[in-house]
């Protein structure tokens, strides 16, 4: 049984009828990281078997202009950069994708996360060495499309479009160049099964009046603090916020302590606001090795789909959270 069918929202301004929205979808954060590194081919084939809906793509430009999958503008914390190119770091000791061509990018290996000091993020996932290789945006499309061809599924896709300031500040327009892909791939649809994300509203409302995206679009909910984007997410969780983003977006996807007070277990408010306005609300990330103190993994299902009814979310264990709504769903 398909877990869930999108319901397509008509691309357009504010809604002036009552939202109506389906079964929740299962979106493969980054693939499916839980098991394999992040953002890998094997990661994105894993979250496709284990039923996702959607499959995340963090997009970030090579110094040839290709579109590549990678959550960071960095190389370090996922790949040997430092052991391959010991030199090629900026004066920050960083090293970034925008300044490697795509053909080095392919040379460098791909490992479980690490943090600032080579540790490894969440310990008990992927120890191994296997041959992981950076993916670009074309490789998991032509992945995704041929399964779903002989599969028969209808998996879609679910760009992030990578600090599009920064990258402007460089010199590179990621923006265009993603919508340009789409365009040439056939996404740029609001009836096709994908959705485009980016934390930047302003990138965001760029891409829908300047660059004329058809695309659904869904604005990351980060905090302020993060410095993720010239962006004010806490005016952006008020009700005159949400209603400026309805104007643009079809869809939020915000960060779990923002919808969810962990300390009492109640709703903060914000996914019912948001669907009063008609837009869809994906949460970021749940992960069965990062959960909040005192709740268990069928517990924050049971909140986040059953008392505050998300209509999807990110999942790093695809395989957890469609198993989860499989079962809530029968009769």
């Amino acid at each position: 049984m398909q877990l869930a069918k999108l319901l397509f929202i008509t691309f357009t301004g504010l809604l002036t009828i009552g939202p109506t929205f389906a079964k929740p979808v299962v979106i493969g954060h980054r693939g499916a990281p839980g098991y394999v590194p992040e953002h890998t081919m094997e990661s994105a084939i894993l979250a496709y078997n284990m039923g996702a809906d959607f499959i995340e793509q963090d997009l970030v430009v090579t110094k040839d202009l290709k579109l590549v999958v990678l959550h960071d503008i960095h190389l370090e914390t996922v790949t040997d950069v430092e052991q391959r190119f010991p030199e090629r770091h900026r004066k920050d000791g960083r090293y970034y994708a925008l300044d490697f061509t795509l053909a080095e990018l392919k040379t460098l290996r791909v490992h479980e996360r690490t943090d600032e000091k080579g540790q490894q993020v969440f310990k008990g996932r992927y120890h191994g060495y296997a041959d992981f290789r950076i993916a670009t945006f074309d490789d998991e499309f032509e992945l995704i499309t041929q399964l779903n061809r002989m599969t028969g599924k209808q998996t879609g896709f679910y760009p992030e479009i990578k600090s599009p300031a920064w990258h402007r500040q460089q010199g590179v327009d990621i923006s265009q160049l993603v919508i340009n892909k789409l365009r040439q791939k056939g996404l740029d649809d609001p009836e096709k099964n994908i959705y485009v994300q980016c934390f930047d509203f302003e990138e965001l409302k760029r891409l829908r009046n300047e660059l004329g995206a058809k695309v659904r679009l869904v604005q990351l909910l980060g905090e302020n603090s993060w410095n993720e984007a010239p962006t004010d997410y806490d005016f952006l969780k008020t009700p005159a916020g949400l209603k400026e983003l309805a104007q643009t977006v079809q869809g939020i996807g915000p960060w779990l302590p923002q919808i969810l007070d962990v300390k009492t277990g109640k709703a903060t408010g914000l996914v019912a606001q948001a669907h009063q306005l008609g837009l869809m609300v994906h949460p970021y990330t749940f992960r069965v090795d990062a959960l909040p103190d005192g709740i268990t993994a069928i517990q924050l299902q049971d909140i986040l789909f059953q008392q505050i009814k998300v209509d999807g979310l990110f999942s790093d264990f695809t395989d957890v959270t469609v198993k989860y709504l499989a079962q809530m769903v029968k009769p």
